[in-house]
């Protein structure tokens, strides 16, 4: 699965004043990122606020990723919950045509134990036609998943990787030291992407990508003195992307690219004028 090295872009779903989804600037987006350099396209994740769409949305924007990629990068598509067979319910609903993997997120608010973690992501990847990758973001499920579980479950022979959002690098280099060689460990977090390379990380998926595709570009393939570079330049601008949330942020720096508005859905709000200052502010330099 090396066509998943490198970064992938956690795609926001741009929406119009009216709250529908805007599919030109969706089409934008896809054509400025991929233009950037990124490897691949996450679809419908939690930056793509999947929260809030219906199903028939779901599948409208899905649809609409891969026509407007046409092809030219990888797909990896959003699918988690924390009611395990609503999530296999998903999938058999679901045509897999043109993706290569999903993305899969750690049961919330449940609070289940490792085991039930265990159960429900064997579960999936035993039902799902494509690989799976895990998502452990411990902040938003209020649950993490420890590093003997990814490790147990990056044996299962459909289970490709693991999206790594604790924050935690002690328990990243766990699973470094304990994975499969081809069991991918990617970086849930901007910056620490650089961190999670020197410890045998494959890549990102990134919000920041939206807006900044070609740092991510720089950040993963180039050399050394440029990949530090690009992740320096993170330094600053990445801590306003989760100020009021995400991603009110990174929508934000869209709106100030002329890429798409950032319209964003309720219980989200659009920037503040005081977050939108300085986000343009800090936006210059990638300009």
């Amino acid at each position: 699965m090396n066509q998943l090295y490198g970064t992938g872009v956690a795609l926001v779903t741009p929406f119009n004043d009216d709250y529908t989804i805007d599919f030109p600037g969706l089409k934008k987006l896809i054509d400025h990122t991929i233009d950037g350099g990124v490897d691949y396209l996450v679809v419908l994740g939690t930056t793509g606020e999947v929260a809030t769409l219906t199903s028939k949305e779901k599948k409208e924007v899905l649809a609409a990723c891969l026509e407007f990629n046409a092809d030219r990068v990888p797909v990896v598509y959003g699918i988690g919950g924390n009611n395990t067979q609503a999530v296999l319910d998903e999938i058999a609903n679901t045509d897999f045509k043109g993706i290569s993997a999903i993305l899969s997120v750690s049961p919330y608010y449940n609070k289940p134990s490792q085991a039930g973690i265990i159960a429900h992501y064997k579960a999936i990847a035993d039902t799902c036609p494509v690989p799976v990758i895990l998502y452990n973001v411990p902040g938003r499920t209020m649950s993490n998943l420890a590093a003997d579980t990814t490790l147990a479950l990056s044996k299962h022979p459909n289970i490709i990787g693991t999206k790594e959002a604790s924050g935690n690098l002690e328990q990243c280099m766990q699973i470094a030291a304990g994975k499969p060689d081809d069991f991918l460990l990617i970086s849930g977090d901007d910056l620490m992407t650089k961190a999670m390379y020197a410890i045998g990380g494959v890549g990102v998926i990134s919000v920041l990508a939206n807006a900044i595709p070609s740092t991510f570009k720089a950040l993963c393939h180039g050399d050394e003195k440029e990949s530090r570079k690009a992740a320096f330049s993170l330094l600053g601008v990445n801590e306003l992307m989760y100020k009021e949330g995400n991603p009110v942020g990174v929508k934000n720096f869209l709106c100030h690219l002329d890429i798409c508005d950032d319209q964003v859905r309720l219980p989200m709000l659009r920037a503040s004028l005081e977050l939108n200052q300085l986000i343009k502010t800090a936006a210059q330099k990638f300009m």
